[in-house]
């Protein structure tokens, strides 16, 4: 009998969601390499090589033997182009707690994709990889991931104090969290 997939590819009404592989490199160093983009990413430098998105990709490459993953957004309507990114990571097997993060190139941002993308890695998170909380931690600033979390369920907990040293500085973020059992009642 074969074993689940904790991390199996995705589809929504307009996306598909698979793992990161090599061809997604040039994809990922533009994505990452976009100060529009990362603006509130304050975990990490804009990326200024494309080794880093090399290294991106060999990281989050294997997901099913290491724990973690990134899943590629693309586009159904435009012909499977890549828009985004979505995936867990910190996975506490024994308390079963991970956290989610995501980022959308900007062309895209207000139509919808991201909450789609999230409802379906949610689900999967919870019945896949058998999550009982999903952490998300927003930079104070970042009101649009903000209103999205919480308008798919997330309760904000509150500000996690120098949450990242970036360029010389320590950031907030806001807490946020969402168990299964609130997802099941939505």
């Amino acid at each position: 009998m074969k074993e689940q997939k904790r991390f199996p590819d995705l589809e929504t009404e307009r996306l598909t969601l698979r793992n990161v592989s090599n061809k997604d490199i040039d994809f990922i160093f533009q994505l990452f390499s976009n100060q529009k983009v990362c603006e509130y990413l304050y975990d990490e430098e804009l990326y200024t090589e494309r080794k880093e998105a090399i290294e991106f990709v060999e990281w989050n490459s294997n997901p099913e033997e290491k724990g973690y993953n990134r899943w590629v957004l693309t586009a159904k309507n435009d012909h499977y182009r890549q828009i985004g990114t979505c995936g867990y990571d910190y996975w506490d097997r024994t308390n079963n707690i991970a956290e989610i993060g995501y980022d959308l190139w900007h062309e895209y941002w207000g139509q919808g994709y991201m909450r789609e993308a999230l409802i379906v890695a949610i689900e999967s998170g919870f019945n896949n990889m058998g999550l009982n909380r999903i952490n998300a931690y927003v930079a104070l600033e970042n009101t649009k991931s903000i209103k999205l979390l919480e308008r798919i369920g997330f309760t904000n907990e509150g500000i996690y104090r120098d949450k990242h040293l970036f360029r010389g500085k320590y950031y907030d973020h806001y807490s946020f969290s969402l168990l299964k059992r609130e997802w099941n009642q939505l």
